[in-house]
């Protein structure tokens, strides 16, 4: 496949095509397909994998984008809905033991209870998840800077008394179309707690505010980190290429650990991510890029 980046670029010369022209750089969109095909793990089934935080960078930034905001009664009955169901395939037997394909539905994530609510098939390699959060201030703990070995689309969804902080160690970049998006998102910026000889990290934060769906588009190989602050809060989440992840890193089966890589070796006190910013997030006011 990455041979074929060089009969791109001779194609590109030999039609007198330039990227003086506005048109899309063939060459470099091979050589990010390429990289695609390269594993990111060092032990493919190793549930806690930790890379060097001075050393990582973001390959991209996440996306986020304002979905929709309800009344308290009807925002809790989606989310107790939804975390009923995660908390009954945690106590059932089919969901907590290995199915014919041999994928356990059940799971636990540093965020929350996990459950696999559509699992992939032949020709089909994406699943689907539904996650029930921590509290953050009950556990004392937040989770961990993290990447995936795939990509991501995360909707949240909270309810009452409930935020979440979405980070990043690259700029999240806040969607909105005007005239359409019916909220904005609070966001600020810290510093990574503990990171490594005390060198100044530099954290991007989005809050999700009570009562509220905001997406998130999470490329394969960027740092993210979701805490939940309040009792009411679940993900829906999207892995479009499971099943490719999987057989790419050569993993053994689906483990949502193992196809996550951490950025930091321990969970941090809660005070170093439940600390949100007050005030009222900006009118929207059409593409945002934060």
């Amino acid at each position: 496949m990455c041979r074929s980046t060089a009969g791109v670029a001779d194609h590109k010369i030999a039609t007198g095509r330039s990227h003086a022209s506005g048109e899309v750089d063939y060459c470099d969109q091979m050589r990010k397909w390429c990289a695609l095909t390269d594993r990111m793990k060092v032990n493919p089934d190793e549930t806690n994998e930790i890379h060097d935080l001075a050393s990582f960078r973001d390959g991209g930034n996440c996306r986020v984008t304002p979905v929709a905001q309800f009344e308290p009664a009807v925002a809790q009955a989606v989310i107790g809905t939804l975390t009923s169901l995660v908390r009954k395939a945690h106590a059932a037997q089919a969901a907590t033991t290995a199915d014919d394909d041999g994928i356990v539905r059940a799971q636990v994530f540093e965020e929350g209870y996990v459950y696999m609510l559509e699992s992939p098939f032949e020709g089909y390699f994406a699943d689907r998840y539904l996650m029930d959060f921590y509290d953050t201030n009950v556990r004392d703990i937040c989770s961990r800077m993290h990447l995936h070995t795939g990509l991501r689309f995360v909707r949240m969804m909270t309810g009452p008394e409930t935020q979440i902080r979405i980070s990043s160690l690259s700029p999240l970049r806040v969607m909105s179309v005007e005239g359409v998006t019916p909220f904005s998102l609070r966001q600020f910026t810290d510093a990574l707690p503990d990171t490594p000889g005390d060198e100044p990290v530099t954290r991007y934060n989005v809050v999700v505010p009570e009562n509220s769906w905001v997406d998130m588009q999470i490329p394969r190989a960027v740092s993210h980190q979701f805490n939940a602050v309040g009792p009411n809060a679940v993900i829906d989440s999207v892995h479009p290429e499971e099943s490719i992840e999987t057989f790419r890193e050569q993993m053994s089966g689906y483990r949502m650990m193992a196809q996550t890589i951490f950025l930091a070796e321990h969970l941090a006190p809660a005070e170093t991510c439940n600390q949100l910013p007050g005030g009222a997030a900006p009118a929207p006011d059409g593409m945002v890029e934060a």
